[in-house]
């Protein structure tokens, strides 16, 4: 640690022992900054570009360390002079450039690109002030900037500036990257475009600011609000301004290794990552006929160099863009898109497969079905829903582009850096193999029924379940029981993934603690969300919980029983918190909806039992643990999709006939919760249950309910309990991300790793 150690003293004039935790964590950022340059980064003639509109990467600091393989060193390094890497850890802001599964997926596959030696890149764009930090006033959400640049920072400037065309104008680019350390491996880069005009000043109340302020709104934020003309269109903008900058850097990096442009494929793969993206499919043909190219080549190039992950089977999530939208935005890409919609409808004059339908609608994802060669889903069902119904018609034309990834994380970060007790124990029992190959904790399943290995992942979880308790306390002020059991739905907030189902069953159990009924053990039911801003329905489900919370945990008859917490601004931070210690992981969105999931997967190699309707990646996990250690419940994925033909649901059946569920909806809108909350967000919610419930939350309610509640009892054989544990982290390996993108280089990117 010597050359740490000069770093501090020539940062500092100081020895680290005297240094304040703010010194160390930027003298510790410089250091590794230096010794993941110094580890050099991955070449090749080919690199896949990885384009995604989110990077949910988290703190750098420690996943850096471990990934460098120096982070028990610089820990040991650190305590002998007085300090704790933990505390340092806690100095970092988390970066602002994702919101859920999908960021957080590319953030995992960069990892796995760069510990495989794949020669690769991300590409995004540098949000200064992210997707909001989340505030909780009035058991409401509330929107607020959520800046993260510092002067000092993971971002390093590239010195490389493009010139990005729109309507009437030009804006100038800076790059700035972020290294990404593979596991004793070289790094590879994120890459972020940004303006340097963008002005953070302009944001007024909460993340209001004016959406035709072009030249200082553009990076500002994630997902900027939708709801209005403006919002789309500045949408747009930003998608344009990301897949400009990538492909001239694409054309650029290419030609500077011999690429002649005409082999272009020979040099470049193009990940899309859901139709965030799409607009790199013009784009690239627009630059390419400016160098010379013939349209028709150029088309043939594109066709040979991109490929596109969908990653919903949401129809109203496939981006579709209005003429004029477009026309007012990048009106040099609209003949572009024409001519490829012409020649899709000379060939497949069906309405079903257009780029440009009747209503004049572009539809990103059919482009990049006509336009890529390659069509992945992220879990097996979700790519057989896609090939059977969601996009079959493309199926029938194509089958040889259609393929899965079943998607996976990274376990450096969710096993090796937030859960360090369940790792060095795995570590004793196996060795430290599967840190590489993960498929090697299938050695965990030669110790069951042993009975003190089960003792010691059950005392493992418990040192967990404290350390989350004092998390919890810190951020919502919440004592929680850590005897109970860890009840925990973390996700993005939206009505598919019902976190309202598991609201329901906590009226329900509620009500019958008041009418006596007292439980075995306690449940703590833990909740972390976002909604999108201008999502009502998903923002009342938020207010519903808080409500809960404040309801239940101040009832001195019900709250020795259970209890609600709603952690407040979740992002990857608590999540690192919450995984290790949960005991139930709710999985319960309506079956054929949830594409994949990965939080499932995060929860399960922790040593969490599955929840979960057969759904996304439910459904692997089932098959892989056995139905002795998860639980299944609601109707099938064909079931559900066969309820939506027929349009034979109807949720106020369910409610009028079934006094259990009348009970529960009905208590949305009862003196209790009326006393504490909003009567026009409760009235709206309870509304929208009785009389749409799009996603079928009654449905599924009874089966959820006695699932539930067979798991809680179960709960109660801790070595039974144990033994599901251990069969759950032992099958884990299978949803590593190193898995996932070994599949996409065999059957898509086909790269050579360096040696």
């Amino acid at each position: 640690m010597e050359t740490l150690s000069k770093v501090f003293e020539d940062k500092y004039n100081k020895n680290v022992k005297d240094c304040t935790n703010e010194e160390i964590y930027h003298g510790l950022l410089s250091w590794t900054k230096e010794q993941l340059k110094g580890r050099g980064y991955q070449e090749g003639k080919k690199k896949i570009y990885y384009i995604s509109a989110e990077f949910l990467i988290g703190k750098l600091l420690s996943n850096n360390l471990i990934n460098l393989g120096v982070y028990d060193e610089v820990a040991k390094y650190l305590k002998e002079n007085g300090k704790e890497l933990s505390m340092i850890e806690e100095i970092e802001p988390e970066p602002s450039l994702g919101n859920g599964g999908l960021g957080r997926l590319a953030a995992c596959f960069l990892d796995s690109i760069a510990t495989l030696g794949l020669p690769g890149e991300g590409i995004g764009l540098n949000y200064h002030l992210g997707l909001f930090k989340q505030e909780f006033k009035d058991h409401l959400q509330f929107e607020t900037p959520n800046p993260w640049i510092q002067p000092e920072s993971w971002l390093t400037d590239a010195g490389v500036s493009y010139y990005v065309p729109f309507k009437g104008f030009m804006l100038k680019s800076t790059l700035y990257d972020i290294d990404v350390a593979g596991y004793e491996n070289k790094a590879i880069k994120l890459r972020l475009f940004d303006i340097d005009i963008a002005d953070e000043s302009i944001v007024g109340e909460g993340i209001s600011f004016d959406k035709r302020d072009l030249l200082h709104n553009l990076t500002l934020f994630l997902y900027p609000d939708d709801s209005d003309d403006a919002g789309r269109k500045l949408r747009i903008y930003q998608q344009y301004f990301m897949v400009s900058n990538a492909a001239q850097m694409i054309l650029d990096e290419a030609t500077a290794k011999g690429c002649n442009l005409h082999d272009l494929a020979d040099y470049a793969v193009i990940q899309i990552n859901d139709t965030h993206p799409s607009m790199v499919i013009p784009e690239l043909i627009r630059l390419l006929t400016e160098r010379g190219i013939e349209f028709e080549e150029a088309c043939e190039i594109v066709s040979h160099v991109c490929a596109y992950t969908n990653h919903t089977i949401l129809a109203e999530a496939l981006e579709k863009w209005p003429i004029s939208y477009l026309e007012e935005v990048v009106p040099h890409l609209m003949p572009i898109i024409r001519k490829l919609d012409e020649r899709i409808k000379a060939k497949y004059p069906q309405e079903n497969l257009a780029i440009i339908d009747k209503n004049d609608l572009v539809h990103m994802a059919h482009m990049d079905i006509h336009y890529g060669f390659s069509i992945n889903g992220v879990a097996s069902l979700h790519t057989d829903i896609l090939k059977e119904t969601e996009l079959h018609q493309f199926y029938e034309i194509y089958p040889e582009k259609f393929n899965n990834k079943t998607n996976g994380i990274t376990f450096r970060r969710w096993l090796l850096h937030c859960n360090h007790p369940l790792t060095e124990y795995i570590t004793s029992m196996i060795g430290d193999g599967f840190r590489k190959d993960s498929f090697e904790l299938d050695k965990m399943l030669g110790f069951k029924g042993n009975q003190d290995v089960l003792a010691n992942i059950l005392k493992i979880k418990q040192d967990a379940k404290k350390r989350c308790a004092e998390f919890i306390k810190a951020n919502t002020g919440e004592e929680i029981n850590t005897h109970s059991v860890y009840d925990i739905q973390i996700k993005r907030l939206h009505e598919y993934k019902r976190q309202q189902l598991n609201a329901l069953y906590i009226i329900d159990r509620y009500l019958k603690i008041k009418a006596g009924e007292k439980p075995q053990r306690p449940v703590t039911f833990i909740f972390g969300a976002k909604a999108a801003p201008a999502y009502v329905i998903a923002k009342d489900i938020i207010h519903l919980l808080l409500c809960l919370q404040e309801l239940i945990n101040n009832d001195p008859e019900v709250s020795p029983y259970m209890k609600v917490v709603m952690v407040e601004n979740y992002n990857v931070s608590a999540a690192e918190k919450l995984i290790p210690a949960c005991d139930i992981s709710e999985q319960i969105s309506l079956a054929s909806k949830e594409a994949s999931g990965t939080g499932n997967m995060k929860f399960m190699l922790n040593g969490a039992v599955t929840l979960g309707t057969m759904d996304g990646a439910n459904v692997e996990i089932s098959q892989l643990v056995g139905k002795d250690n998860i639980y299944i419940f609601g109707e099938s994925s064909e079931q559900v999709i066969e309820h939506y033909e027929k349009a034979d649901y109807c949720s106020r059946d369910f409610y009028e006939k079934d006094e259990r569920i009348r009970r529960a909806v009905d208590f949305i809108v009862g003196n209790d919760l009326l006393s504490i909350g909003s009567e026009e967000h409760l009235r709206r919610l309870h509304h929208e249950i009785v009389s749409k419930d799009w996603f079928m939350t009654l449905l599924d309610f009874e089966d959820y309910a006695k699932v539930k509640d067979q798991a809680l009892s179960d709960y109660e054989d801790r070595t039974a309990w144990a033994e599901k544990m251990l069969v759950n982290i032992g099958k884990a390996g299978y949803f590593s991300s190193d898995r996932t993108i070994e599949e996409y280089n065999r059957d898509i990117w086909h790269l050579t790793p360096e040696k």
